[in-house]
């Protein structure tokens, strides 16, 4: 099926978005997420971003630690980037390993800025995530953001939004460290396995053939980034997502460039 979308109201949001996603009627749109009718709560959530401005700050817990905290499950999380201005940049990691009470001081007097890592970005760049990752979008940035279905958010700092933070839960589910490299993709031409697991699998496909086999048993997210892709009367493009169901069949015109994703490892 065909997934429905809704738009997320984000300070750091545009006014106005590509036009497969509607008009924003002057709000400042940051977020497009894709709902699955009759599903109270699938494993995996797909959204676009959109920024104008930075996003705060910020850490997800891990499923252990959102489950102490009487939640479902934590957030990991992988960023797909579709377009970026000149300067772009995303906060992943800090530049060198501190002590938690370093990283609470750096918080609240904001020179953690000057700790995160910024790194460039262009269309094409892969990032994968994981809970404990002490991360930041940049402004002019347009993302597909591929996540465990999880809404929990600690902001560590916000740039003087009077937003509140959560500097208790936030530091203690951080891992104050660099990001490991290994975790990124450049934008490679040829198909790829971008992540395979734990909490999902994750690949960038131009064919139906190049998807791995063995997720064709498995309900799966379809999320064109160039080109249509079909399953029986189902069609999606750009700014659109299919979930299909397992051995679902799935075609691509040629041309396409597709990722496709699955709960769980590979």
């Amino acid at each position: 099926m065909k997934l429905r979308t809704h738009q997320v109201e984000k300070p750091w949001g545009r006014t106005e978005l590509p036009p497969v996603f509607g008009s924003t009627d002057g709000r400042r749109i940051g977020e497009i997420w894709f709902d699955a009718p009759g599903r109270d709560d699938p494993p995996l959530l797909v959204k676009y971003i959109f920024t104008s401005e930075n996003l705060s700050i910020q850490v997800h817990p891990d499923d252990g630690e959102a489950r102490e905290r009487g939640l479902d499950r934590g957030k990991s999380e992988c960023w797909y980037i579709l377009d970026a201005e000149p300067g772009a940049t995303l906060g992943l990691g800090l530049r060198s390993a501190v002590a938690p009470g370093a990283l609470r001081a750096a918080a609240l007097d904001g020179s953690i800025e000057e700790m995160m890592d910024w790194k460039p970005v262009k269309p094409g760049d892969f990032f994968y995530v994981p809970a404990g990752t002490v991360h930041a979008i940049g402004a002019g940035i347009s993302l597909l953001e591929f996540q465990q279905n999880s809404d929990v958010t600690y902001r560590l700092y916000d740039y003087g939004r009077p937003r509140a933070l959560h500097l208790d839960d936030g530091i203690a589910v951080s891992k104050p460290a660099p990001y490991p490299e290994g975790l990124a993709r450049g934008a490679e031409a040829e198909s790829i396995l971008l992540v395979a697991g734990p909490h999902f699998t994750l690949c960038r496909v131009r064919a139906a053939a190049d998807m791995p086999a063995a997720l064709a048993g498995r309900e799966r997210w379809v999320m064109p980034i160039e080109g249509t892709v079909r399953s029986g009367s189902d069609e999606a493009g750009p700014g659109e997502c299919l979930l299909l169901e397992p051995h679902a069949p799935l075609d691509l015109t040629p041309g396409s460039h597709i990722l496709v994703g699955a709960a769980g490892a590979l």
